[in-house]
């Protein structure tokens, strides 16, 4: 059509049909441009040339010299240059309107007179070499436990090749200790071993480490690895693309599981276990995609040692008069009998064990406070039989706000409030011993805040009643006597036999 330029997909339409000229109606140009196409088949793309005039004065040519002095500096950013050069010449000479239009020439500039831009080079992963591991904090899943927000971290395995993967939830930070024990989990998930182990630098496992503790992370790394026949390697700090066979796919097991927690409908479970038992179906489920290339990749792993190494830490402590045990900041309390004797504890990521000797006496779960702190894990079970005996010691008690579970803060500031001092004290330990020896503690704390919120106390007599009845109803049993013809029939009938 007059005025309108010819496309190269004319052109193309038209050389695929040219044997008459006739074609070149239905490629919608005239024959005339068809005899101009024979003589310089050019696509009309490849004859554009650069315009060598402008059509109108150059708005960036009093500040372009001075742009040029301001690209000398290290990553500066075009957004930066215009706020420069729009503060040293006013907004007159460089208005709002022209930053785009810098931004393009800035862009150009670099890429013709610009220096060289990191290369990432893709690699193969040869099959069976390489397993990479890391941390990545997941606090934007927005998981909830029984309501409570759960900030926390994902240890992630994966072998480079295949890509079978396992992650695990980590309650602290990035520590030797959940290292070690969710890595032998994935492995002897796996069944077997890659013959490296990739990593980043680990750099927030030594963020509040001493140079001896880096040391011994490091020593107890590469022993851990030594175990399995692993060699470990790691990326330069700070250069987390190094890892890449891992970083990326952080973020798509954290997309995967937002997916799925999307599909659930909530984001909410009712413990932490049942949370870790979705993150592992959500992992099977995509291990499962992935089976042949794991099965042929599984041919060519190493097989795993007789048994695991050390996936803790150690630490022995003395049990004090206290009935409690200090480990890592944190003090415990443990069964008076064992008041004394010195304890070995062994610190998982999400538990402490504790054991005398060879036998373990004890399982709790490991409480976590900031570097400057000390915090308390204490079970009112092991200290009521001796409170019972002196429940006045419970107003001044040290660590009286940590003994008390659920709902039972709430009875011990009601019973505070409106009962003498002695009574307060006795009618809490009274309460407390119901929970123990009842096996009540949540039954317990529900008829507490029912009565709490009626704004009556909790009546002690009656929960007792209740929950540790002692009289039981007799029921008069009267049995028969014997008889007697009974049996000489029976005796009758074996003599026949």
């Amino acid at each position: 059509m007059p005025g309108l330029h010819i496309t190269d997909q004319q052109v193309h339409r038209y050389m695929s049909q040219r044997r008459h000229h006739t074609q070149a109606v239905e490629a919608g140009i005239s024959e005339r441009s068809a005899r101009r196409i024979d003589k310089n088949p050019q696509l009309p793309s490849q004859k554009k040339r650069e315009r060598r005039w402008r059509t109108r004065p150059d708005p960036l040519e009093q500040i372009w010299p001075r742009v040029e002095e301001l690209l000398k500096i290290a990553g500066i950013l075009s957004v930066t240059i215009f706020e420069t050069v729009q503060d040293e010449f006013g907004e007159a000479a460089v208005p709002d309107g022209v930053r785009r239009t810098l931004e393009r020439r800035i862009a150009r500039w670099r890429a013709l007179n610009g220096g060289e831009k990191e290369i990432f080079f893709p690699q193969h992963h040869e099959i069976g070499r390489q397993g990479l591991l890391d941390f990545t904090v997941a606090d934007d899943l927005y998981v909830t436990i029984a309501g409570q927000r759960f900030d926390h971290r994902l240890f992630h395995f994966r072998l480079a090749s295949s890509g079978w993967e396992d992650s695990a939830v980590v309650l602290g930070g990035e520590s030797f200790t959940a290292l070690s024990e969710h890595l032998q989990d994935a492995l002897w998930k796996l069944g077997d071993a890659p013959a490296e182990l990739r990593s980043d630098s680990l750099s927030a496992a030594y963020k509040n480490l001493d140079v001896d503790a880096q040391r011994d992370f490091t020593r107890n790394y590469e022993a851990l690895c030594r175990h399995y026949g692993m060699t470990p390697t790691r990326n330069n700090k700070g250069v987390a693309h190094e890892n890449g066979s891992i970083e990326a796919p952080n973020g798509h097991l954290k997309r995967r599981l937002n997916q799925a927690l999307r599909r659930r409908g909530s984001r909410d479970f009712p413990s932490i276990e049942d949370y870790r038992r979705f993150v592992d179906q959500e992992l099977a489920k995509q291990n499962r995609r992935r089976a042949r290339l794991v099965d042929d990749e599984r041919r060519v792993l190493k097989p795993l040692p007789p048994k695991r190494t050390t996936d803790f830490t150690l630490v022995s402590a003395d049990v004090t008069r206290n009935s409690t045990i200090s480990v890592d900041r944190i003090t415990y309390s443990v069964p008076s009998r064992l008041i004394g004797y010195r304890l070995h504890a062994h610190l998982y990521d999400d538990r402490v064990e504790f054991f005398l000797g060879p036998d373990r006496v004890m399982t709790t779960d490991r409480v976590r406070v900031k570097h400057a702190e000390r915090g308390h894990n204490i079970d009112f079970r092991h200290l009521i039989g001796n409170l019972k005996r002196k429940p006045q010691a419970l107003r001044y008690l040290v660590y009286r706000n940590a003994l008390f579970p659920h709902a039972y803060t709430r009875a011990w500031q009601a019973l505070d409030a409106a009962l003498d001092a002695r009574q307060a004290c006795r009618d809490m330990v009274a309460l407390l011993d119901i929970a123990a020896n009842g096996n009540c503690v949540d039954a317990l704390a529900l008829r507490i805040e029912a009565a709490l919120d009626r704004g009556k106390l909790p009546n002690v007599a009656k929960l007792k009643s209740e929950f540790l009845p002692t009289v039981r109803s007799r029921v008069d049993v009267s049995i028969p006597p014997p008889d007697f013809a009974g049996y000489n029939h029976l005796l009758a009938n074996a003599q026949v036999l």
